[in-house]
């Protein structure tokens, strides 16, 4: 799989937004950030940045932090496939130093690969390997 972070890899538009927003299947919260994560059937990962002025007021810092946080992803979107992930940073986020912010979000990459669904338990009943089925 791919390590990079094209267009496939982020989601778009307002309705995959809002898709993640209103039915979450995983919920992230850290001291200056949310993430919300939905399962999305794929078999890549991808993200979505909340990052207002309200929550971070200089456009240099907004930049900063989106790209620390795709970094981080990119590095980390292996552990995190088959999510929709959308991080939402509130104030203070922007206080962080770049390493600060990569431990912190590699700290939450971890929490939410632990809340993945386990894919053997989709796979359809009846369906058995063993001779006497």
């Amino acid at each position: 799989m791919s390590r990079g972070f094209g267009r496939e890899k982020r989601l778009l538009t307002p309705r995959h937004f809002k898709a993640v927003f209103d039915s979450p299947s995983g919920k992230v919260p850290g001291r200056n950030v949310l993430l919300l994560a939905r399962n999305n059937d794929l078999d890549h990962s991808r993200l979505g940045l909340v990052i207002g002025k309200k929550s971070v007021k200089l456009s240099v810092e907004r930049n900063r932090l989106k790209r620390q946080i795709r970094e981080s992803f990119r590095l980390n979107q292996d552990s995190l496939v088959g999510w929709d992930i959308v991080v939402v940073a509130r104030k203070g986020l922007a206080d962080l130093e770049n390493v600060e912010l990569a431990k912190q979000f590699g700290k939450l990459w971890t929490r939410l690969a632990r809340n993945k669904p386990n894919p053997a338990a989709k796979a359809p009943t009846g369906l058995s390997d063993s001779p006497d089925a």
